[in-house]
């Protein structure tokens, strides 16, 4: 039995067809899944081609792009964090030279959350606290255990 996989450009073709029809980018989209499954295109690309089409672009090959997207490696990021753990998304972003929500997306991964102003684990493991002396105002030192910087 022969099984055809549509590519992108053939699904993108018939999403202009449906648009010189008249159908709505959502029900192109339910149409290409009926036909093709798994091998459909997204429902978000489905509209955002839709859009090409009302701004009477009909080119349905992708374009190419001046560079590939900036990928932001973990390891820098936490290079950075151990440098200043006190900077603000937007100061991180524009030190790597990547959008903050994608910094805050790898923030989560990395399992850092922001409290008073500093970049701390979410979940404390022994080697970021470590015993401190804390000297009182009665001059008693006690022990304690504070968050290594």
């Amino acid at each position: 039995m022969f099984t055809f996989v549509p590519n992108k450009v053939y699904l993108q073709g018939i999403l202009l067809h449906y648009f010189i029809q008249k159908k709505s980018a959502a029900e192109a989209h339910r149409i290409l899944v009926e036909t093709y499954d798994d091998n459909a295109l997204s429902d978000m690309r489905c509209r955002n081609w839709f859009q090409h089409f009302k701004n009477n672009d009909f080119e349905v090959e992708d374009k190419e792009r001046s560079s590939a997207p900036k990928k932001l490696e973990d390891e820098k990021l936490e290079k950075l964090l151990d440098q200043d753990r006190c900077q603000m998304l937007t100061e991180h972003g524009k030190t790597l030279q990547v959008d903050e929500s994608t910094v805050s997306k790898h923030l989560i991964v990395l399992g850092m959350i922001q409290k008073q102003g500093h970049w701390v684990p979410y979940e404390l493991k022994p080697r970021d606290v470590q015993p401190c002396e804390l000297l009182l105002q009665n001059g008693r030192k006690e022990k304690v255990f504070c968050i290594a910087s």
